[in-house]
């Protein structure tokens, strides 16, 4: 009997991520930020989200891409981890996916850099691999 995860996906740069849906919060659209001096590029600002003050991390940067081209705005996706809640901004919002377990495979020897160090594994699905982000070594040592 073949087992199954959830994950909710999003592109940046053109690559298809997925994050485990239970770490998910919530996915708002672009919302204003207040800037945070001497922080990491990273940091592209904090978010106020009814009430809770949340890190917004711009993933291009986390991941050494290219910035965002001019005018277009990221969505961003909340995320839960053991330091609390953070903003991952991404290019755009995908679906959430259900996965068969049997089609995990270990990153992949063509990714290099920033990106296979925050990747867990990838999915190869139809067309396409789904790379399962790791978000605890996306949000650990970038600093607000």
């Amino acid at each position: 009997m073949s087992e199954s995860k959830e994950y909710c996906t999003f592109h940046v740069e053109g690559m298809y991520f997925g994050v485990e849906v239970q770490l998910v919060q919530e996915v708002i659209r672009y919302q204003e930020m207040t800037p945070v001096p001497l922080s990491s590029r990273e940091v592209s600002g904090l978010i106020n989200l009814r009430g809770q003050i949340v890190t917004a991390i711009d993933v291009r940067r986390r991941l050494s891409l290219p910035d965002r081209p001019e005018g277009k705005l990221p969505m961003n996706v909340v995320v839960r981890t053991e330091d609390g809640a953070f903003s991952l901004l991404v290019d755009e919002i995908g679906d959430v996916l259900d996965v068969d377990t049997s089609t995990f495979e270990s990153s992949p020897a063509t990714l290099d850099g920033v990106v296979r160090d925050l990747i867990t594994g990838v999915h190869k699905l139809k067309g396409r691999l789904l790379l399962l982000l790791d978000t605890a070594k996306t949000v650990n040592g970038v600093a607000a």
